[in-house]
């Protein structure tokens, strides 16, 4: 790290370390804080007695897993001496282990694994096996105890089991008094593909089958994964061979030595899309040298760290509802979030769809949710994973006030809907005027530059640049772009306008002067592909609304569409469309 200032470098760790999703601390009272808080413990701790004691699984793992951290991090906001939580097993367990279960820390990305590796030798990656975390313990050879993982410290006793889990010997041949190994129950899949197949809720299934008071038939696809024996031999290769003379070999199949985060990061991709006989959640890098097992405490182990695939799902604090207005007037409900990490997007925002799917889903600020990406990456919302105690349901718009002719006009309740209807017509399909964002438009809004749908018509460059604080040369070309409008063929502004055409029928128009259009009756339009009795009679009204006649008269004044291509139809770069036809 030469070069490196001390400053600079412990900038580069925190960031490293720091997980890219951590929430910012909720603004609430102390008494809200103190609500919030109780009432998600509550929750977990009623999962915890149905996962433990009933061997039952009612919320997915990575959703519990998600809430877990979100409540340590309420705590860390509001308690000047915050406890994580822990799960609440059955009398914290009864039975101690001989050496301490410590847990691995999670890497949140190849920078923060490197920054572990460096100056540490001998290491070691394998997949991280998602089951349960037990104990093994052979006293001369005979296999005397298996214990659940509990809280690190105790666990709870399930030798019975082990008679109806042929993966795991009752016996094996050795001279020492005691073996104490760590691994993983785990559920044997054939073939199993990360990336395509997920976790399957894998490690739900072996809780349930060890905390069944019966002999239940999963007990037989059970196997083992050791990935430590505290106080064995002191080399990975040396544990390693041992372990399979014993006929607990699994490990040693998926263990290979690693140099650097690159090799790590080679064997994590190649791990998530091959087919393996257990389902993973990431990977583990060990270090061969480790302290004696007495000196094993929950949550102090440095010698193995976690590196964790990306979660097909991502959890994400709600932090308000927005309801934007499209440019046919219809709502949708839209929550802006505490920005995550999704694949290789950060996510802010997740359109929930229509008010009614919004009220339906019962979302508002404070809620947890999860998201995914749907087809051409756009975030999609799965479900609500946890919802706030104190609920404050924001104001939607009043549906009724806006129907596809409303709002040509600007004021104040009409911004997001003829600021929609602007970035139609920006459109290239429509009247193709390229380099002009959202931002363009709004500013034009807000300055009272534009007052009406085609209102930027009559703009002077002087006038946009002094709206929009584009320097005069690009206010100048921006007015160019607009000017150019002026040549577009008629259908162009009739689809500008809104007018609820098909596109079929759009294309087939045969007019070209607002008169005839105007003058169409019910018959007429029908003769139209696409277009039946009922979109005809609509469709005569839409052209003799007030609001559209006034748009139209407006566009005729303005000399649209111009004479020069009457008759003939302009299409992109000015070409006529009876020659882009023919081609």
């Amino acid at each position: 790290m030469k070069g490196f200032g001390w400053p600079l470098f412990a900038v580069v760790l925190w960031f490293a370390l720091w997980p890219a999703h951590s929430a910012v601390c909720p603004v609430w009272t102390p008494s809200r804080a103190t609500e919030e808080i109780h009432h998600l413990q509550q929750q977990l701790q009623h999962w915890d007695d149905a996962y433990y004691r009933q061997g039952q699984s009612p919320v997915a793992d990575a959703d519990y897993d998600a809430l877990q951290q979100r409540l340590n991090q309420w705590q860390h906001c509001f308690s000047s001496s915050p406890i994580a939580y822990a799960p609440q097993l059955p009398g914290n367990g009864k039975h101690l282990h001989p050496v301490a279960h410590t847990g691995v820390k999670k890497m949140h990305n190849k920078l923060a694994l490197a920054y572990w590796m460096q100056g540490r030798h001998d290491l070691w990656v394998q997949p991280k096996v998602d089951g349960i975390a037990v104990s093994l313990v052979y006293r001369h050879g005979r296999l005397v105890s298996l214990l659940s993982r509990g809280d690190g410290l105790r666990g709870e006793e399930w030798l019975a089991k082990a008679a109806w889990i042929p993966a795991i010997p009752l016996h094996i041949e050795t001279r020492l008094d005691e073996v104490v190994l760590q691994g993983e129950l785990f559920l044997v899949m054939t073939g199993h593909q990360q990336a395509v197949d997920g976790g399957k809720n894998a490690r739900s299934q072996v809780a349930g089958a060890m905390m069944s008071k019966q002999r239940v038939p999963l007990l037989n696809s059970l196997d083992v994964f050791i990935w430590a024996w505290p106080d064995g031999p002191a080399t990975m290769k040396e544990r390693l061979e041992q372990l399979s003379h014993w006929g607990l070999g699994v490990a040693a199949k998926w263990s290979y030595s690693v140099k650097d985060e690159e090799d790590v990061a080679r064997w994590r991709e190649r791990w998530f899309h091959a087919a393996l006989p257990f389902v993973t959640d990431g990977v583990v890098v060990h270090q061969s040298l480790r302290p004696a097992g007495k000196n094993w405490l929950p949550g102090e182990g440095t010698w193995a760290v976690a590196w964790k695939y990306q979660p097909p799902e991502v959890s994400a604090e709600v932090l308000s509802v927005d309801f934007p207005i499209g440019r046919t007037g219809k709502i949708a409900a839209v929550l802006n979030l505490q920005p995550v990490q999704l694949d290789d997007k950060t996510v802010r925002r997740v359109n929930v769809g229509s008010l009614r799917r919004w009220q339906e889903s019962d979302i508002v600020a404070g809620d947890v949710i999860t998201l995914s990406l749907a087809g051409q990456g756009i975030p999609r919302l799965e479900r609500v994973i946890w919802r706030v105690a104190e609920r404050h349901y924001p104001q939607p718009p009043d549906a009724s006030r806006y129907t596809p002719l409303s709002c040509y006009t600007f004021s104040p309740e009409c911004q997001k809907q003829l600021l929609a209807k602007l970035r139609w017509l920006s459109q290239k399909t429509v009247l193709n005027i390229p380099g002009v964002e959202r931002g363009t438009w709004l500013r034009l809004l807000e300055t009272g530059s534009v007052m009406h749908l085609f209102d930027w018509l009559t703009l002077t460059p002087e006038q946009i640049a002094a709206a929009t604080s584009l320097s005069p040369e690009r206010a100048g070309q921006l007015w160019h772009r607009f000017n150019l409008t002026r040549q577009q063929p008629l259908r162009r502004w009739v689809d500008a306008l809104g007018i609820s055409l098909p596109r079929k029928a759009l294309k087939s128009l045969p007019d070209q002067q607002w008169q005839s259009l105007t003058q169409r009756d019910a018959r007429g339009w029908q003769a139209l592909p696409g277009i039946g009795a009922s979109l005809a009679k609509r469709l005569v009204a839409q052209f003799h609304d007030a609001r559209v006649q006034a748009l139209i008269t407006f566009l005729q004044q303005q000399g649209i569409p111009a004479a020069s291509v009457l008759g003939m139809g302009i299409v992109e770069n000015g070409q006529p469309e009876a020659e882009a036809q023919r081609q």
